[in-house]
């Protein structure tokens, strides 16, 4: 009798070993190789569709650690990120925390929400909208899909849409600087290093990014200059990278148009493959989708 408890009481650490180990495999899976999302709304079109279930690779860019319980409790943290294969590069469609999840000018890092979006412009680049197309000062190349940015311009201006009007304002709103999605910039991506002059122009434009740089508040004072705490500031250099990104579907795409930047530490991967597709009205799997690469 003493020899079948054995046995049994050996089999359940087998089991519960195996079961500690499956875990922990699973964990440093999620951490630093693939994790999955899924794609609620189209815009991402035609590239990503809604139901889709994407897998996120995290060894191009490479993964982060930072500490999830001080994160989830809304508390500032230190964002790690391990050697990298690669930068991020224009055109790649990449998976990343909505920047400002609670208040359009406050930038901060929710762990739940999360955007897929397409990179359009890089660090130290001067990202612009001319007639509703995008552009990049010294790239040649188009940027997105230009007939869809074309048939948003066309839809704005048949409906006789004014400038101030909503889905047509663009990032930073309600400031005075006016830009649109058809007319937008110059905007510089800042850049590790970039320094930009402080006037009331680059507070507005660029305030959300250096208060969560520094921790400090940024204050445009009455007589043109600008505070941040306590001290008087005449240029500022920042101390990490950010993004512009775009969704596919230019005319249903709350994106960096309309909120702004993306800190590189808010970037989870690279979107790679397609591993399963559901339509969220019919309930019906769309194998056609399953194992597409995005591109």
């Amino acid at each position: 009798m003493r020899l079948c408890w054995k046995k049994i009481g050996d089999w359940l650490l087998n089991v519960l070993f195996s079961i500690c180990v499956a875990v922990v495999l699973w964990l440093v899976l999620q951490v630093f190789v693939l994790t999955s999302f899924r794609v609620p709304s189209d815009s991402m079109e035609p590239t990503l569709i809604a139901g889709d279930n994407i897998l996120v690779e995290k060894w191009s860019y490479g993964a982060r650690l930072f500490n999830v319980w001080k994160l989830s409790a809304s508390e500032s943290v230190k964002i790690h990120r391990l050697p990298a294969m690669r930068r991020v590069k224009r055109g790649d469609v990449v998976v990343f925390h909505n920047p400002c999840p609670r208040k359009r000018e406050r930038m901060e890092m929710d762990m739940m929400k999360y955007y897929v979006k397409r990179c359009t412009a890089l660090p130290g680049e001067v990202f612009y909208i001319r007639n509703g197309h995008y552009g990049v000062e010294g790239f040649e190349g188009c940027i997105g899909d230009t007939l869809a940015q074309n048939n948003f311009r066309e839809w704005i201006e048949r409906n006789e849409l004014a400038d101030d009007a909503p889905g047509v304002r663009a990032y930073p709103s309600g400031t005075g600087i006016g830009w649109t999605v058809k007319e937008f910039g110059p905007f510089l991506i800042p850049k590790v290093g970039s320094v930009i002059v402080m006037n009331h122009r680059n507070a507005i434009l660029y305030g959300s990014a250096i208060e969560r740089e520094t921790g400090r508040q940024l204050t445009r004072n009455e007589d043109g200059s600008v505070s941040l705490g306590d001290s008087l500031i005449t240029e500022y250099r920042f101390r990490h990278n950010y993004y512009f990104m775009t969704g596919d579907k230019v005319a249903n795409s709350r994106d960096s148009r309309y909120w702004g930047l993306v800190p590189e530490e808010f970037i989870v991967g690279k979107v790679w493959k397609i591993w399963k597709s559901v339509d969220k009205y019919t309930d019906e799997i769309r194998w056609e989708r399953f194992g597409k690469s995005v591109e």
